[in-house]
């Protein structure tokens, strides 16, 4: 069941799933209509879930549940990860490593994996204040106020 996302409690579950690379606007349409599919028919033990997505620069797919309704369950996570998975193969991408970083250098969105941050931190080409995708981030809430966050502020600070 597709809703509003601004519409779903901050408690709400949160996935953020980001790219290896920026899609294009093409790309970015076709998984829009993709996404809106499958979560219209989302469900977990034959009821639907309350849920929605938001796309972000290019790169993030954001999949929010309201829990409150009708919580995802094992199952039902299986089915959006195998969902991501298809994104995955399709546009020969990689949307499920957590194990790379993307962050802002002025305007430009990049991703590193974690090693190479954590050399760019060592040659101070990112600094605590650099701007990074927190994509550990639980529920709404989080991600509202602690997404796009300073280094300093995020699980990254561990490297500085």
């Amino acid at each position: 069941m597709l809703v509003d996302f601004n519409t779903l409690p901050e408690e709400s579950r949160i996935w953020i799933y980001q790219c290896n690379r920026k899609f294009s606007d093409a790309e970015f349409s076709e998984i829009e209509i993709g996404l809106k599919s499958f979560l219209e028919n989302w469900a977990a033990h034959g009821t639907g879930l309350s849920s929605s997505y938001q796309l972000r620069y290019n790169r993030f797919i954001i999949i929010a549940v309201d829990q409150e309704v009708q919580a995802a369950t094992g199952c039902s996570i299986d089915s959006s990860v195998e969902f991501i998975q298809g994104l995955e193969k399709k546009y020969n991408v990689d949307l499920l490593d957590k194990m790379n970083v993307t962050f802002k250098l002025g305007e430009h969105i990049a991703h590193k994996p974690l090693i190479d941050f954590k050399k760019m931190v060592k040659d101070k080409a990112v600094t605590e204040n650099t701007v990074v995708f927190n994509n550990l981030i639980n529920n709404i809430q989080e991600y509202n106020e602690s997404w796009e966050v300073a280094a300093i502020d995020s699980w990254h600070s561990r490297f500085f």
